[in-house]
């Protein structure tokens, strides 16, 4: 009688193992644009400039918080029309452009795209009016 719908255990599973991909996108797709700059600069060796960005990606969100993740989850969509489905879809739109833009070789954000992909899917699941435009100022 309680309890996740049929089905749900999957849909999870499968969330999580899109983000996981996105997640490595992004580190592939973004983190080479800045080391590169170290590397090719010659700011610094190879090793030092993965060091540091590996570095800074692991202890950025320690000290600086959540402020982005907050803004994008609460601020740009309203939290109502954010289902499990409207996240899948974004997740998707922003793994598929990371790697359209990275096979053409065209500079892009990968949080530009998931906040566009969540735009995209939050406005075809429940129009328009649950987008925050404010927030994307």
């Amino acid at each position: 009688m309680f309890g996740p719908t049929p089905g749900t255990h999957l849909i999870f599973a499968t969330l999580l193992a899109v983000a996981l991909v996105f997640d490595f996108l992004n580190g592939f797709h973004d983190a080479a644009n800045v080391v590169a700059t170290m590397i090719a600069s010659r700011a610094l060796s190879p090793r030092a400039a993965l060091l540091l960005a590996a570095g800074a990606n692991l202890v950025g969100p320690l000290l600086f918080g959540l402020a982005v993740a907050n803004t994008v989850g609460k601020e740009v969509v309203d939290p109502s029309g954010v289902t499990i489905t409207v996240v899948l879809a974004a997740l998707l739109a922003a793994s598929s452009w990371n790697l359209v833009t990275w096979w053409w070789g065209i500079p892009s954000s990968s949080s530009h795209a998931l906040a566009g992909g969540l735009v995209g899917g939050a406005a075809a699941f429940g129009g328009w009016s649950i987008i925050r435009v404010a927030g994307l100022t």
